[in-house]
C-alpha cells in the first residue's frame, strides 16, 4: 500500500523538477559560444567598438589616484581595519579666457576676462575626504580683465586677487567611521559635511552658493508604509556666508539658515522638496523669513520631459517701524515649467520650451552670484559669471514669460543652441522688468581637444519697450536695447 502511494508522488515530483528547468532554460540566454581562435577585437564591437577614454590628469597627483584601474596596494588602518586609508592629494581645475563686446544698460565695454578655478583634493579614506576650492584672480564676482574699447575710451587693466578658498569642508561618512572604530560593520550609512561648502538644490535655481556650517544625510531610504521605494533626506545649517538678496543687516551674509530638502521618487516620477528658514540679525533682529520649494519631474508618453518647479519665500512679521517702506518685500511665489520633446533625434536633438510666472518679489534661498529664480529658464536669462554678458530680467517680479529654443548635439561631440525668449511684466511695481523684454540668443562650443573647449555666444535684446498704445515710438527709437557677442577658451586641467 505504501509503495502505491510513492509513485505517484515521485512522478509528480519529477514532473515538477522538469517543469522547473524547463523555466530555468527559457529565462537564460545560452553562454557565449566563441571560435577556436579568440577575436578580442570583434568582442569590442559588441559593445560599438568603444574604448577607454583617458582624460586629462590632474597636475599634482599623489598617492592613490582617482578613476585607475587596481590592483592595489594593502593600505594602513589606522581609523580601524573596516575603514582603511586611502590616500590621494589632487590639484585641478580649469581656466577660462574670454574676449567680449558687450552693451549692457547704456554701457558698452570691450574686454579680455579670464578667471581661474583650481580644486584641492585631499582623499583620505573611501568617504572622508578634505576639499577647498579657490578663484585666486577675481573678487567676488569681479574677474582680472583689460578692457580695451568702448566706456569712457582708455584702456584699463584691472587685477584682482583674493587668495581666501571659496570652499573648504570635510566630509565623510558615520557609518564607516563607526565601521573602523568599533571593528564591527556598519548597519547603516550617515554621510556629512562640516565647513564652507556648497549647496546646490534645484538645479542650482533654489540654492547655489558655499555656506558656513553643515549638512547631515539620510541616504537611501525607503518605505513600504508609504509605498516609496527610495527617498533621500539632507538637513543643512549655516552660521555664516548666507548670501540673500533679502539679507540687508550690517553685515549682510551672517544671519543663520536652517533647512531641509528631500529627494523621493514617486508617482512615476522624481520629486524635490525643501524648507528653509533665515533668522534676521541687526535691522532685522527678529525677522524669521521662510523658503519653501517643491518639484515633480516625469517623462509623458515617451514624448515630453516635464519638470515643475515651484518657490515661495514670505516673512512672519513686518519690518519695524523705520523699514516700512521695504514690508513685503521678501514675500514672493514663483512657477518655472521646464520641457523638451522626445524627437525622432532624442540624444541629439532637442526642442524645448521653458515657461515661468512669478508674483511679488521671489527668491532663491542662497547665491552668491546675486542671479535670480529664472536664471535656468533660457540662455538668454543666464549671464556668463565672466565678462558681465548681458539677460533678461531673471527676478520674476510681477511677471510671465519664458524660452523656447533648438539645441542640437551633431554626433555628440558639439553643441549648438538658438533661443528666442520674453519676460512681459503684468504690473509695473516689481523689483525687475517694468516693460516688456525679449531676448534672442545663440550659442555653440565644442571641444577642441580632451583639455580645451571653445565657446561662443551671441545676444540681442530689447529691454523696454515704449507705451503698447502708441506703438509708433518703437520705430522712432524710443526702446532700449542690450546686446553680446563673446568667445572663450577654457582648459581643464
Amino acid at each position: 500500500m505504501s509503495g502505491t502511494t510513492a509513485e505517484p508522488a515521485a512522478a509528480e515530483s519529477s514532473s515538477k523538477a522538469r517543469k522547473e528547468d524547463k523555466l530555468t532554460q527559457d529565462a537564460f540566454r545560452p553562454d557565449p559560444q566563441y571560435d577556436a581562435k579568440y577575436n578580442a577585437q570583434g568582442q569590442v564591437d559588441i559593445y560599438g567598438a568603444k574604448s577607454p577614454v583617458e582624460p586629462p590628469r590632474p597636475p599634482v597627483e599623489l598617492g592613490r589616484q582617482q578613476y585607475t584601474s587596481g590592483a592595489y596596494d594593502e593600505s594602513s588602518t589606522p581609523l580601524g581595519r573596516l575603514n582603511p586609508l586611502l590616500p590621494g592629494l589632487a590639484v585641478y581645475g580649469d581656466w577660462r579666457t574670454a574676449v567680449a563686446y558687450n552693451n549692457n544698460n547704456g554701457k558698452d565695454i570691450a574686454q579680455i576676462a579670464t578667471r581661474l578655478n583650481i580644486d584641492v583634493d585631499l582623499k583620505i579614506t573611501g568617504t572622508e575626504r578634505i576639499h577647498a576650492f579657490f578663484t585666486p584672480i577675481q573678487d567676488d564676482n569681479i574677474y582680472t580683465r583689460f578692457e580695451f574699447g568702448g566706456g569712457d575710451g582708455d584702456e584699463l587693466f584691472n587685477d584682482e586677487f583674493d587668495p581666501d578658498p571659496a570652499t573648504l569642508f570635510f566630509e565623510g561618512d558615520f557609518g564607516s567611521l563607526y565601521s573602523g572604530f568599533s571593528g564591527k560593520e556598519a548597519s547603516f550609512d550617515l554621510p556629512f559635511t562640516v565647513g564652507l561648502f556648497p549647496l546646490f538644490l534645484q538645479n542650482g535655481i533654489w540654492a547655489n552658493d558655499a555656506i558656513l556650517g553643515g549638512a547631515v544625510t539620510l541616504p537611501a531610504k525607503n518605505s513600504a508604509a508609504l509605498g516609496l521605494a527610495n527617498f533621500d533626506i539632507t538637513f543643512f545649517a549655516a552660521f555664516d556666508n548666507v548670501d540673500n538678496a533679502g539679507n540687508i543687516s550690517a553685515d549682510e551674509d551672517d544671519n543663520p539658515l536652517y533647512g531641509v530638502t528631500a529627494f523621493v521618487d514617486a508617482f512615476d516620477g522624481f520629486i524635490e522638496t525643501g524648507y528653509g528658514l533665515i533668522e534676521g540679525r541687526d535691522e532685522l533682529d527678529g525677522i524669521l523669513t521662510h523658503f519653501l520649494t517643491a518639484a515633480y519631474t516625469r517623462r509623458f508618453y515617451n514624448t515630453l520631459s516635464n519638470s515643475t518647479r515651484l518657490f515661495a519665500n514670505f516673512a512672519d512679521d513686518p519690518f519695524a517701524d523705520f523699514l516700512d517702506d521695504l514690508e513685503g518685500e521678501n514675500d514672493g511665489f514663483a512657477i518655472i515649467s521646464e520641457n523638451s520633446l522626445i524627437s525622432g533625434l532624442p540624444s541629439t536633438l532637442i526642442p524645448y520650451a521653458n515657461f515661468f510666472v512669478g508674483f511679488g518679489n521671489p527668491q532663491p534661498l542662497v547665491d552668491g552670484n546675486n542671479a535670480g529664480i529664472l536664471k535656468n529658464v533660457g540662455i538668454n536669462f543666464e549671464t556668463d559669471a565672466l565678462t558681465g554678458y548681458p539677460k533678461l530680467d531673471d527676478t520674476g517680479s510681477n511677471a510671465f514669460g519664458g524660452a523656447i529654443g533648438l539645441q542640437y548635439l551633431f554626433n555628440l561631440d558639439q553643441q549648438l543652441v538658438f533661443e528666442v525668449a520674453m519676460v512681459q511684466p503684468f504690473e509695473d511695481d516689481g523689483i525687475g522688468a517694468q516693460d516688456a523684454q525679449y531676448g534672442f540668443g545663440v550659442r555653440y562650443q565644442v571641444p577642441i581637444n580632451r583639455a580645451w573647449l571653445f565657446r561662443a555666444d551671441a545676444t540681442y535684446q530689447i529691454l523696454a519697450v515704449a507705451d503698447e498704445d502708441n506703438f509708433e515710438d518703437i520705430f522712432d527709437g524710443n526702446f532700449e536695447d542690450n546686446f553680446g557677442i563673446r568667445a572663450e577658451f577654457r582648459r581643464k586641467f
